[in-house]
């Protein structure tokens, strides 16, 4: 397939080439005033053109109702990733003292070397001279404007607290870039500035067995990802009821906890995101709550199902004050409480015990659902599910007596059915018997201190 046999990006790509062509013309405009001395300004520039209505860019512009000049500064803060070159006219030299003009901006890009446009440079393309428009502008990097609620741009500034606030770099978040530019959401990848990783199955309701109390938990769970907002919205509860879904999934390890929360975001179309608490958790003061803030920032806006495997390690119950580092301890908890708290999405969090998690988080959970280990019944169903040809099981296996006889969790029952079928396939058979099932059940139980018996 040729790059340019890709007629889904079309309307994309030309919306686009339209945008950043009006905002080429307008930053020569404005070039061109600046250098000659004339008073005109922005209002002064041709109107931004109509987008193809097909496009994400027209999809978004109405969305947010952007006017000429916030749709210049997207499309300033879209230049780098699009037409890098486009903005080389704004490294023109001031001869009188020999550096840039300070009124531009911009960075120095350290790898593509490019100009990266800043606050500043968005003031100069907009607002020039007029103090007015330049403070009207701050109003587009406010928590309340829907650039920055809505996570589209951000102001990302380094530098110290002394330098001034538009001399942050003007960026698009990459979401809002991958959607203009292919029309798809952006899934973040698991990395070490984001510690969260989306998981998936390929398992469905019917593998997973659960008692019929638990299923009806989950299924309440199910209700409120599909309506819960608008429930609160019909109902009128939003005042006084939080918008997120906080719940504790506790019980034995391999009883299901993670496969219920993927299913759950699969079943309503939403990603589940578990964070990897090894990234996360750091000895060092202010790094825990840091690397909190990146998934939650990023999580922030996007219906996305936060899980916290062996949640422990983040939730546990705070310790008596008796150190600088126990006082640190609790004021990690205190925030992390908080973010859980004002998340607008689902949090699901996993202990394998329901005491070990610290009371404040305990007393907002909206549920806390209890995995069992499987009775008999429940385990005989598990090995059925995971063996469904029985041709594979030699005829001295009696699946019965071996759920009946041992008490394992669904996920112990994989890993010996695992184990299982390598022993076969080492021995050349092409049946699982029951001696490959009794050294594998033995190994299992092996891990638990426990004797096959």
């Amino acid at each position: 397939m040729s790059i340019g046999a890709e007629p889904r990006y079309a309307p994309h790509a030309r919306a686009l080439a339209l945008e950043l062509d009006w905002l080429e013309g307008v930053l020569n405009l404005r070039l061109e005033q600046h250098f000659q001395q004339h008073a005109e300004g922005f209002e002064s520039a041709p109107p931004p053109p109509g987008l193809p209505p097909e496009s994400a860019l027209a999809a978004l512009v109405d969305e947010l109702a952007l006017g000429p000049a916030e749709r210049a500064v997207l499309a300033l803060a879209l230049a780098p990733h699009l037409r890098p070159g486009m903005l080389d006219l704004l490294f023109v030299r001031n001869q009188n003292l020999d550096r840039g003009f300070t009124e531009f901006g911009g960075w120095k890009a350290q790898r593509h070397g490019g100009f990266l446009p800043t606050g500043e440079t968005a003031a100069f393309l907009v607002a020039g001279d007029d103090l007015a428009r330049r403070i009207a502008l701050l109003e587009e990097f406010d928590a309340r404007h829907p650039f920055i609620a809505r996570d589209v741009l951000q102001l990302d500034n380094e530098a110290a607290s002394h330098e001034p606030q538009l001399s942050g770099v003007l960026a698009v978040r990459a979401e809002t870039l991958q959607r203009l530019q292919t029309g798809e959401g952006y899934k973040p990848d698991y990395n070490i500035q984001f510690p969260a990783k989306r998981i998936s199955s390929s398992l469905d309701w019917s593998d997973l067995v659960l008692a019929p109390e638990v299923m009806d938990e989950i299924q309440v769970i199910q209700t409120w990802l599909r309506q819960g907002p608008q429930l609160l919205r019909d109902w009128g509860l939003g005042r006084a009821v939080k918008p997120g879904y906080r719940s504790l999934f506790y019980g034995p390890p391999g009883t299901g906890k993670t496969l219920t929360a993927t299913l759950l975001g699969q079943s309503v179309g939403v990603d589940v995101y578990r964070i990897d608490l090894s990234m996360v958790v750091s000895k060092y003061i202010g790094e825990t709550e840091k690397n909190l803030a990146r998934v939650f920032d990023q999580a922030q806006h996007r219906q996305w199902v936060l899980f916290f495997d062996e949640a422990d390690a983040l939730f546990g119950k705070r310790a008596a004050v008796q150190n600088s580092n126990d006082r640190h301890a609790n004021q990690e908890i205190a925030y992390l409480l908080q973010r859980v708290e004002d998340f607008p999405g689902a949090v699901i969090l996993a202990s394998n015990l329901r005491g070990n998690i610290d009371e404040a988080f305990a007393r907002r959970f909206q549920s806390m659902v209890y995995f069992p280990m499987p009775d008999a019944g429940q385990r005989l169903r598990l090995w059925q599910g995971l063996l469904p040809d029985p041709g594979r099981l030699a005829d001295d296996v009696d699946l019965e007596a071996i759920a009946e006889q041992h008490a394992l969790s669904g996920g112990a029952i994989v890993n010996v059915l695992h184990f299982a079928v390598l022993q076969a396939a080492r021995s050349g058979a092409a049946r699982i018997a029951a001696h490959h099932l009794r050294s594998a059940l033995a190994k299992e139980l092996g891990k638990e201190g426990r004797t096959l018996g």
